[in-house]
């Protein structure tokens, strides 16, 4: 079965790219483009538009590397507190360093990292520290005196003069960083007030995906974007500055809105009188909805998109990392589209092999997991927990063993691995249990590979498994869940424990 595709990667290439150009031009070759959302891996946008390449922005970037800077921003605080990106696992000042590894992968350079409203903070400080003494510049600024009702105060040498100003030398400047509240837009305000103190013109712009302002309001990618923000009680709404300027509808989001009144006065009061902008619309710099080719296809992958951020909000909820709000937000959603979770082609199949084994060991306490893959063919494979393979484990071996026509009675784990195994963990690491975390697996099925055709011949399909629906009726430890993240899945699970024990390591 082929994956339907509803996106045109090389036709947004081309109008994204002439529409930045464009901007530089009007801003007399002096434009400083915030980009919105994630710079690399935008796994989300590939999964709400079929078709999308997730590093399609950075295919942009190289193309416009010769004409541009690149700044990354990071909010101290996020630093602090350890903020997480939960598609990575990664804190966000490691995204941050992962991020300028991966820009060098491509050929392109970032020019300083800007950590803004730092105010010594210890982790924050580290964080400076260990940047500048593997050769990369830092730049940090203050909290904005004044922000964000005192636009005279903003605009002034203790406002945004009191930042350092960063020497730019291309006449594009992309300014992005890791999640939302980076500072990005700051940044460009306080670049711009210098220019614009030093007699040069320059000019601002967002780079923007989410929401897609010419789709509607309600139309399930804009609605998945809604929920994949839920946690952070964004949401959408039709651009009253938009529709007053041009009566002509279009769709952005709360926090650009609200702001645009302020920022509105910031610019024309760096400026001597001249915003740009009319809009929060006109800001930004957005051609996705002109290279979606399939609608229904982007439809039906968007309301897969809400049904998953509602299993996650559930976990963080259950674990505490959440309140309910975002959950009964997104059950709206739900509601609202006439789908149930069980929408979702695989957590019934998931839900039945876990009542299946405990079918099967009646009479033995523990906790029954099932778990179930769709495969790219259609085929939905399932597994469930045992006292020798965790759920996780139990349906990525099954799953390969399908792709590779291995008949069921051919083991793909020897006992001469498994009885080692057992050996290692409970007689010299004194852990109770033998039972393999997809990690522990996927390393077993590896070493049996060297004398067993059978497992080499299954290993070799791990890599079909890339973006196949995942379901589990109970959370993935953590060993499952780094097995599964590495195995590129699209990973769902219902809000249950996989263990009665308080600690999981």
């Amino acid at each position: 079965m082929t994956t339907a595709i509803g996106f045109d990667n090389e036709k947004y290439l081309k109008e994204q790219t002439s529409s930045i150009l464009e901007r530089v031009e009007r801003f007399n070759d002096k434009l400083y483009l915030e980009f919105g959302g994630k710079l690399l891996f935008d796994y989300h946008a590939a999964r709400v538009l079929p078709g999308y390449d997730p590093n399609v922005k950075m295919r942009l970037l190289k193309k416009l590397k010769d004409k541009a800077d690149i700044l990354l921003c990071i909010f101290a605080g996020d630093i602090e507190r350890k903020k997480i990106r939960a598609d990575f696992g990664i804190t966000y000042d490691s995204d941050a360093l992962k991020l300028i590894d991966e820009l060098r992968e491509w050929g392109i350079d970032v020019l300083g990292v800007v950590i803004n409203r730092f105010d010594n903070q210890p982790a924050a400080t580290l964080f400076k520290n260990k940047l500048e003494r593997r050769g990369v510049t830092v730049y940090t600024h203050r909290y904005t005196k004044g922000y964000p009702t005192d636009v005279d105060l903003i605009v002034s040498k203790e406002g945004y003069g009191a930042n350092t100003y960063i020497e730019t030398n291309k006449p594009l400047v992309i300014v992005t960083g890791p999640g939302p509240g980076s500072g990005k837009l700051a940044t460009c305000l306080s670049q711009m007030f210098h220019d614009y103190k030093n007699g040069a013109k320059s000019g601002y712009a967002k780079f923007e995906t989410f929401p897609v302002w010419n789709l509607p309001l309600k139309h399930p990618v804009n609605v998945a974007y809604e929920a994949a923000t839920a946690d952070i009680r964004d949401f959408n709404l039709i651009d009253p500055f938009h529709l007053e300027a041009y009566d002509t509808k279009s769709v952005n989001y709360n926090r650009d809105v609200e702001v645009f009144p302020v920022l509105r006065r910031i610019l024309e009061k760096i400026t001597g009188g001249e915003s740009f902008y009319r809009s929060p619309t006109d800001m930004g710099v957005n051609k996705v909805g002109f290279a979606i080719t399939d609608d229904a296809v982007t439809v039906e992958a968007a309301k897969q998109e809400i049904i998953r951020r509602y299993f996650r909000y559930r976990c963080e909820y259950v674990m505490g990392f959440a309140d309910r709000e975002p959950v009964q937000r997104v059950e709206l959603f739900i509601k609202n589209f006439e789908i149930e979770p069980e929408y979702r082609n695989v957590v019934e199949p998931a839900r039945k092999a876990a009542v299946d084994a405990q079918v099967t060991e009646k009479g033995n306490e523990g906790i029954y997991c099932g778990a179930a893959i769709a495969l790219k063919d259609g085929t939905i494979v399932t597994g469930n927990n045992s006292p020798l393979m965790h759920a996780a484990s139990s349906v990525v071996l099954h799953a390969i063993k399908h792709l590779a026509e291995i008949p069921d009675k051919i083991k793909l784990l020897p006992p001469s691995i498994t009885d080692s195994i057992k050996t290692l963990k409970t007689e010299i690491l004194n852990e109770k249990t033998i039972s393999l975390d997809l990690n522990e697996a996927l390393t077993a099925l590896s070493i049996g590979a060297t004398t067993n055709p059978a497992a080499a011949l299954a290993m070799e399909k791990l890599g079909e498994l890339r973006n196949c629906e995942v379901h589990m009726t109970h959370m993935p430890t953590p060993g499952d869940e780094a097995g599964l993240r590495r195995l590129g899945v699209n990973l769902t699970s219902d809000p249950n424990f996989p263990t009665l024990n308080l600690f999981i390591a």
